[in-house]
């Protein structure tokens, strides 16, 4: 009698299941409600972040309420556009529709070529807003942090320092980490930018914000924080924060930005990534040795502050310098 052989993309006997990180057994409903508690849970960081601020949360706030308050907006603010949305919920964003399987047959003004032009008029709305922008950096970090955290201080400090050094302040808006970096900007009579972006809910701009751009679209709002900065400062935070940080690491690993510092500031937050990134990624040779070297930790504004005008003096060398510094760089 022949065997039955088993079936394409069963599970081999003595193999063990697919788990989450927290070691539960997958299943497409626990990742559905992961989905749903992740998104509350961010919701949830963002509203603290205000809320320790002494401010009430944009989201829990009336349509009056937002459009009030201290932020001078230099940027034409626009409010979100929910005009092509249709009948589907409006908390569903443009990220989150471009990104999604359409449905076969809709409309012109539903469809992607449409929001081909939408992207075209949001990049050239960002490009006009800071082309300015002759020196920047750009600051991440948690939007749950209070003002009397010691972090806090620290991105308020270093971004006070680098404003009075010339350089302007880049932030994604929000409250944290961004909101004291906003705030280092404007007591250092630095220009404080925000680049808000759409999301489920309303997380809305800190008050230090001196011009701030309304994004749809996260890839387009990623592309200014890097276009316009000379570097970036990575305080503690999630997912979004480490996104910012490896997004910058692989631009530099290939070429595509140079003399970019990528400073990681508190070194007992980071230093359980550092250690992954040498005992696994390093040993088991997915990057090289010199990668590590691509990031800066300090606990320390100063040297943070330093670190970003050094590297923006070094790209006012003559290009045979700097070219013929990388190459001897190189050979070592």
């Amino acid at each position: 009698m022949a065997t039955q052989k088993p079936t394409r993309g069963a599970k081999k006997k003595g193999t063990k299941a697919v788990v989450t990180g927290t070691g539960k057994p997958a299943s497409p409903e626990l990742i559905s409600d992961a989905e749903v508690r992740a998104r509350a849970a961010h919701r949830e960081r963002t509203e603290e972040g205000h809320i320790l601020a002494g401010r009430t949360p944009p989201s829990q706030k009336s349509p009056r309420e937002q459009t009030s308050g201290p932020t001078t907006i230099k940027a034409k603010a626009r409010p979100f556009d929910y005009s092509i949305r249709g009948d589907r919920p409006l908390t569903e964003t443009e990220d989150e529709k471009l990104l999604g399987s359409a449905p076969s047959r809709v409309d012109f003004t539903r469809t992607d070529p449409w929001r081909v032009l939408r992207i075209m008029s949001e990049l050239i709305e960002g490009f006009d807003t800071l082309a300015d922008v002759e020196k920047g950096v750009s600051i991440f970090g948690s939007a749950r942090t209070g003002p009397d955290d010691p972090q806090y201080q620290a991105a308020q400090e270093t971004a006070r320092l680098l404003a009075e050094a010339g350089f302007a302040i880049i932030t994604g808006a929000g409250p944290g980490i961004m909101e004291a970096a906003n705030k280092g900007a404007r007591e250092g009579n630095g220009r404080s930018i925000g680049c808000n972006i759409e999301l489920p809910f309303e997380q809305g701009s800190n008050p230090y914000v001196d011009t701030v751009i309304e994004f749809r679209y996260f890839f387009i709002r990623k592309l200014m924080f890097v276009k316009y900065a000379s570097a970036f400062i990575i305080f503690p935070g999630g997912f979004g924060t480490l996104d910012e940080a490896f997004e910058a690491l692989t631009l530099i690993q290939t070429g595509k930005i140079y003399e970019f510092p990528v400073i990681l500031f508190g070194r007992h937050y980071w230093a359980g990534l550092l250690r992954w990134l040498k005992s696994r990624v390093l040993v088991e040779k997915k990057i090289s040795p010199g990668d590590l070297d691509l990031l800066l930790v300090t606990d320390d504004p100063a040297e943070a502050a330093n670190a970003v005008i050094a590297a923006q003096a070094a790209t006012l060398q003559p290009p045979q310098r700097r070219a013929s510094d990388r190459a001897a760089a190189a050979i070592v």
